[in-house]
């Protein structure tokens, strides 16, 4: 797959799209189609029953988008390649992100050492949701969209030739992409550095605040000292990724976790005779420099050392660094830091626990949440789209994107709580269990996921909904209360479980308060940036759930009729999804109706 095309071929016969596509049928031009139509949308229009409208189609289908969207034909198309490549990627990053707590639970089980290990990997996973994940991307990616939007009005301006004559009624300016790259880029990593330099200083400090009961600290602190140099190359990776995504390359930001599991796999199995579990936090840092070679040699492609100068029009300034200011950023960074904090409770309550207790957290949570990131891999394609159209005004559209992906990123979430919560003790095991992971260790931890699965809806959302706030570049703070809001829940909900319900009364509060935040920004999204129905959105997701707690129920019960776990998971993995859709077809949900109504078709045209 090319990292930038847009798919704009035409063929003799049309072909149906993914549910990615953006535009309505209703659009497209009569003669000469392009690669993909649009499947019917996976919401209904307020009172209306699933299916309803012209051919199936529901009100979102109605109304066509202006002709002047500026939109590639073949967008959809696209997109749904560009998925197709990310979770073909992500799916790889999740296996050998698998394989490396396979080994380090091999090694070093469910320990003192696992556990002074995972409160230094506190680091890099407060920097991968603050640099990469989130943060950098809800920043740079509106940024970088604007800057392209105010790139393609200068060469539309000049006949679509980069070095044509300058217009009458401006003067010749620098390309806005480099400008936003050379105001940017140098900044962010004076400061990444000395925020390293500073967590190395701090480190006792550091595994003191996380971990007050920590049996081993020194150890901690020698972990800590390692990981930290990924504040600096998670920044690194997390810009490089926000400048490929809004230039529509998908790819290299989608492999940079397979780079970083590879060198985190390399390093333990390597030296973890020699270091210990050090060896896994040197892996750390070994696999974070993979990231950033992983983006390179695209990035420099697509921003060559020389670009040609545009013209701007009427004195407007070109310049879009300014949307990364302190009003902007505050917002985001706040939004970040209690999304991660989380994490940062949970290990603190866990750290007075026996030992193990943090290493079941993380084991449980690790698992639980593969599908919430496969989910998100359809926010973050479209994510690009969504800026683009809040840059150029088209809220409709922006509208009908961030509906789709909720609907979309729902029922995969849900498909895979259902498989969790019937086979959690079997996945354990198979994953797992073995050298110093024992079968004691296979209960505590599939107990904890299970739990973990009543939230995992609200972590979806929680990523999803965020998106579209910080799309148009404007500093809001209403994501930052939501997340604050579900922060002090979980706060109060595992002081007041803990100490009754163990590492489960974390779990328990994680997921309250996640779900309370996706609550509020649900509510908060239609009125303050995107006018979605969240009501039809949740009426939607509340089938889906109902679908995915039958479907869970059926496998928990299927579960015990066979003894062995390999094959007791893979009859689930065929049970589960049968019961889901099944269910989901009963109850009418518009995302099972639409999508088993595109597998017919392709299955009939196949024919």
């Amino acid at each position: 797959m090319s990292d930038t095309g847009t798919g704009t071929e035409a063929e003799a016969l049309p072909r149906e799209a993914s549910p990615l596509d953006d535009r309505p049928r209703d659009a497209l031009p009569q003669k000469a189609l392009p690669r993909a139509e649009a499947v019917p949308p996976l919401l209904p229009g307020p009172g209306q029953p699933p299916g309803s409208g012209p051919g199936g189609t529901t009100a979102v289908d109605a109304a066509p988008e202006p002709a002047d969207s500026g939109e590639a034909p073949g967008l959809g198309s696209f997109l749904a390649r560009a998925a197709a490549g990310t979770a073909v990627l992500t799916v790889l990053a999740a296996v050998l992100g698998l394989v490396r707590d396979q080994a380090i639970a091999r090694y070093f089980g469910a320990s003192d050492a696992s556990d002074a290990f995972l409160i230094a990997w506190t680091v890099p996973e407060m920097a991968a949701t603050l640099l990469i994940e989130d943060g950098m991307a809800l920043l740079l990616v509106p940024a970088f969209s604007l800057a392209l939007t105010r790139r393609a009005d200068a060469e539309a301006a000049q006949g679509g030739e980069a070095g044509g004559k300058p217009d009458a009624v401006g003067e010749p300016g620098p390309d806005p992409v480099r400008e936003l790259v050379a105001a940017t880029l140098p900044r962010l990593c004076v400061l990444l550095m000395a925020g390293a330099a500073l967590l190395m200083a701090g480190a006792p400090w550091v595994v003191r605040v996380l971990a007050p009961g920590l049996a081993d600290p020194d150890l901690a602190v020698d972990c800590t000292r390692l990981t930290a140099v990924t504040v600096l190359t998670f920044g690194i990776t997390g810009y490089f990724s926000a400048a490929l995504r809004a230039h529509r390359s998908f790819l290299p930001p989608a492999g940079v976790y397979v780079a970083y599991n590879i060198g985190i796999i390399g390093m333990t199995l390597a030296l973890h005779s020699v270091w210990g579990v050090r060896a896994a936090a040197a892996g750390v840092a070994v696999g974070s420099l993979l990231m950033i070679l992983t983006q390179l040699p695209t990035l420099l492609r697509l921003l060559p050392l020389a670009r040609p100068r545009f013209t701007r029009f009427k004195k407007r300034a070109s310049r879009t660094a300014p949307l990364l200011g302190l009003t902007v950023l505050a917002p985001v960074v706040l939004f970040v830091v209690s999304r991660q904090s989380q994490v940062l409770v949970e290990r603190f309550l866990a750290s007075t626990l026996p030992a193990g207790a943090i290493s079941h957290l993380n084991y449980a949570q690790k698992v639980a949440q593969m599908p919430m990131v496969l989910s998100l891999m359809i926010c973050t394609v479209t994510f690009p789209v969504v800026a683009r159209a809040m840059a150029s005004g088209q809220r409709e559209k922006a509208r009908q994107r961030v509906e789709r992906d909720l609907a979309l990123a729902g029922m995969v979430v849900l498909l895979g709580t259902a498989v969790v919560l019937g086979y959690a003790p079997q996945i354990i095991e198979v994953l797992f269990q073995r050298g110093a992971f024992d079968t004691a260790d296979t209960e505590a931890t599939a107990q904890v996921m299970r739990v973990y699965a009543a939230g995992l809806l609200g972590h979806c959302l929680v990523g999803a909904l965020s998106r579209p706030f910080f799309s148009s570049g404007r500093p809001t703070w209403f994501p930052a209360f939501a997340m604050g809001t579900g922060l002090l829940v979980t706060m109060g909900a595992g002081y007041a479980l803990t100490y009754r319900c163990g590492v489960a009364g974390i779990a328990t509060a994680n997921a309250i308060g996640i779900s309370t935040t996706a609550l509020l920004l649900l509510m908060g999204l239609g009125t303050r940036v995107v006018p979605i129905r969240a009501r039809a959105v949740a009426l939607s997701l509340g089938r889906l759930a109902g679908a995915a707690l039958v479907a869970g129920a059926a496998g928990w019960a299927a579960a015990q009729l066979v003894p062995d776990a390999v094959l007791s998971l893979a009859a689930g993995c065929v049970l589960v999804p049968a019961v889901f859709f099944l269910t989901g077809l009963a109850l009418r949900s518009p995302e099972v109706v639409s999508l088993l109504a595109l597998i017919r078709r392709r299955f009939t045209d196949g024919r």
